[in-house]
């Protein structure tokens, strides 16, 4: 509404909030708004910007719990949801740890024989044996995670008994 009468200065802008069936008061209240932020959004403006100092001092890992919790710390009282809405109004994300993509196989490179022929069935024990390799990111280097088990009694492999809690994403 303001914009319309900036743009057309011909126009009284009495007569256009007349038509428009908007009280006068409401239009310089607008305008006052938007000269002179109220307390609300001038607090907002303020915790913008200690918001984005905390997250690119974490690295760009903290997301909205933990720049809360730093704000608590700090001594600013301020809600947690409140925090969750100006870091989504700023654009402010966290950087999440997890490896994005997965292993994309080298067309060039030659496959291993399918031994099994995809029959992960066996008559008697120690016939056939399945196995995953699988790399783990860590802080300090790669991991590998290597399991074997026996298809026939689906036991870990060579026959020893099962960890005694299994990961469910094995």
């Amino acid at each position: 509404m303001t914009a319309l009468i900036d743009e057309h200065p011909r126009l009284e802008a009495e007569c256009v909030l007349r038509e428009l069936s908007i009280a006068s008061s409401t239009y310089y209240r607008w305008r006052r708004a938007a000269k002179e932020p109220c307390e609300r959004k001038r607090r907002d403006a303020e915790l913008t910007e200690q918001t984005k100092e905390i997250h690119a001092e974490s690295g760009g890992v903290y997301g909205s719990p933990r720049v809360h919790a730093v704000l608590q710390r700090e001594g600013v009282h301020v809600g947690r949801k409140r925090v969750e809405r100006l870091m989504r109004e700023a654009e402010i994300a966290r950087i999440s740890p997890r490896r994005k993509g997965f292993t994309r196989r080298d067309p060039k490179a030659t496959l291993a024989p399918d031994l099994a022929e995809r029959d992960f069935t066996a008559p008697a024990p120690n016939r056939l044996r399945l196995t995953d390799l699988t790399m783990i990111s860590t802080g300090e280097g790669p991991l590998w995670l290597s399991a074997i088990r026996n298809a026939f009694s689906r036991r870990w492999w060579p026959g020893r008994p099962p960890p005694a809690r299994t990961p469910t994403w094995c």
